[in-house]
Parts: structure tokens; C-alpha cells; sequence
């Protein structure tokens, strides 16, 4: 059990002041991913990247669990996030779509000949060098560090005053009623704009479970091992639809016919796989009501102190 002496990275300690807690991981976070932007860890520049969008992305999940507190400073704190978020995501959208790609033959290996949707992984490859060149790469990733580094100036005045679980419940219910909603809307209609939805729901539930990990009981980490699994074929069916929307936008410059129409037949059959299993998941993670879900939470917390 964690006590309020022992810090551990995008955890939230029992004993520990909820709004102090919630700023030691911002700054935590902020801190980790200016690291990364400005080389000063072991990574290769598209791990780089993506380590800093996993940065931001926790520190708008934690800021999601605190919103009924922050009122309209989590707008303009979100918004903020997110657009640094989205300027990452310019760069490290490239590298996605290639590692998509990549698992995607790894899958069905077994039905392509050898060196088969050649063409497609060279266009690709070629895309991505081009977004690099072209958009100065290095010099924008400091920038967006400063902007980080200047992040931690308005947080000592966030409107954060509730303290134990009360600081959390509402947060903790809020998303999973809002995961349950996504859930229904891509179950009646499985666009992927539905689904991409789901999966960002999924990701604040997840945060926000792994922020009570000091807490946990022996049921939560299967708990968690199964959000986790939800979260990936979520993100790995979103990636598929990034894949194939480039592949189509231009499908001379990445190979013949009947590549493209192997490839797309591939990317529609992994679809259905991956909505498949997360329908299945989703019903067993969200069969609860919110309430109930924040009493567990509560029974954990209260008992860890």
C-alpha cells in the first residue's frame, strides 16, 4: 500500500491532498514528456514522440477526472493539451500508420507470397520521410517543450478544492456513464467515427483506474488488464481507418489493383475481428452502473487510508 512518503509516477497516494496530488502528476507528466521532445532521453525520435503524446495524453485524462471541479479551466486547460497533443500527432501519425501496416502482414502472413504489399509499405515509408523533411521536425519539438515547460505557470490557481474521494467520485462517474453512452452509439451505429469515440472514453477510464492503482484490491488488475486489451483493438481498429483512408486517397502511388484490393480486403476483415472482441469486452466492462463503480472505488480508497 502506497503511503503519502512514496511517490509513483500517474498515481494518486491515500493521505496525499487530491488537488496537490493532481498537480504533482501534471507537472510529473509535462516534465517526462520535455525530456523527450528535447533528447535528453534514450529514445529514437518516433519513440520520442509517441512517449510525449502518452505524456500528454495522461495529463488530460487526470484533468478529466478533476472537471466538475475545474469548471471552465478544464476547457482552456484541455484545449491547450490537446492542441500540443495534435501537433505531436502530426508527426507520429506517419510512424502509426507504417507500424499498422506492419502488424497488419505479420497477421496474415500466411496468406501473402513472399515480399507481398511490397509497393504499399515503400509508399508509406516514402510519406514519412517526407513529412519529416518537410515539416522541420526537430526545431518544432522544442518549441512545443517551451510551450510545456510554460504549462506549470496556471496551475498553482486551478479551482481544486475538494479533497478525499468526494474530489473523485463525480469524475470517476462521469466517465464511465460517458463510456457506456459511446459504447451504445457504436453498437447501433458501428461507424468509425463511433468507435474512435468509444476508444477515447475507454482511455479516461483506463487513466483513471491506473491513478487508483495505490488502492486497488486483488480484483482490479484483471480489471484493468481487460480495459487495457478494450483500449488496444479500440486504437488498433482507429489506426486501420487511418491506414486505409491514405492507402485509398492515392492508391496509384502505392501499388497495383490488386494489392489495393487485397489490402483492403485484409484491413476489412481485421475490422471485424477487432469490433467484434471489443463489443464482446465492452458488455462485460460497462454492465455496471457508474455509481456502483465509484462505491468500489470509494470502499478501496477509504479502506487504504
Amino acid at each position: 500500500m502506497l503511503t503519502c512518503n512514496q511517490s509513483v509516477p500517474y498515481h494518486l497516494i491515500p493521505g496525499e491532498r487530491v488537488p496537490a496530488g493532481v498537480q504533482r502528476i501534471v507537472r510529473e507528466e509535462i516534465e517526462s514528456a520535455v525530456g523527450q521532445l528535447t533528447g535528453k532521453g534514450e529514445s529514437d525520435l518516433d519513440e520520442a514522440i509517441h512517449e510525449a503524446r502518452k505524456n500528454i495524453k495522461k495529463i488530460r485524462g487526470v484533468l478529466r477526472l478533476v472537471r466538475p471541479q475545474l469548471g471552465e479551466v478544464y476547457t482552456q486547460e484541455n484545449i491547450h493539451f490537446r492542441d500540443i497533443g495534435h501537433l505531436l500527432s502530426e508527426f507520429r501519425d506517419a510512424g502509426a500508420i507504417l507500424e499498422t501496416f506492419d502488424a497488419l502482414r505479420r497477421k496474415y502472413r500466411a496468406e501473402l507470397v513472399r515480399g507481398g504489399l511490397a509497393s504499399i509499405r515503400r509508399g508509406l515509408v516514402a510519406r514519412k520521410k517526407q513529412a519529416e523533411q518537410q515539416g522541420g521536425i526537430k526545431k518544432v519539438l522544442k518549441g512545443m517543450a517551451v510551450l510545456l515547460r510554460q504549462s506549470t505557470n496556471n496551475m498553482q490557481a486551478w479551482p481544486l478544492t475538494a479533497h478525499g474521494f468526494d474530489a473523485l467520485a463525480p469524475g470517476l462517474e462521469a466517465t464511465v456513464r460517458g463510456g457506456q453512452k459511446a459504447l451504445a452509439r457504436a453498437r447501433k451505429r458501428p461507424l468509425p467515427e463511433n468507435y474512435h469515440d468509444w476508444r477515447k472514453r475507454v482511455k479516461d477510464h483506463w487513466y483513471h483506474v491506473r491513478l487508483l492503482e495505490g488502492v486497488w484490491d486483488g480484483t482490479m488488475p484483471g480489471y484493468e488488464r481487460r480495459l487495457k486489451d478494450l483500449e488496444t483493438w479500440l486504437g488498433d481498429d482507429h489506426n486501420l481507418v487511418v491506414l486505409e483512408a491514405k492507402v485509398v486517397a492515392e492508391p496509384g502511388y502505392y501499388g497495383k489493383p490488386p494489392d489495393i484490393a487485397l489490402f483492403r480486403k485484409l484491413v476489412g476483415r481485421y475490422h471485424e475481428e477487432l469490433r467484434r472482441d471489443a463489443l464482446s469486452m465492452g458488455k462485460r466492462i460497462y454492465g455496471g452502473k457508474p455509481r456502483q463503480f465509484s462505491s468500489r472505488m470509494r470502499r478501496m480508497w477509504e479502506g487504504g487510508l
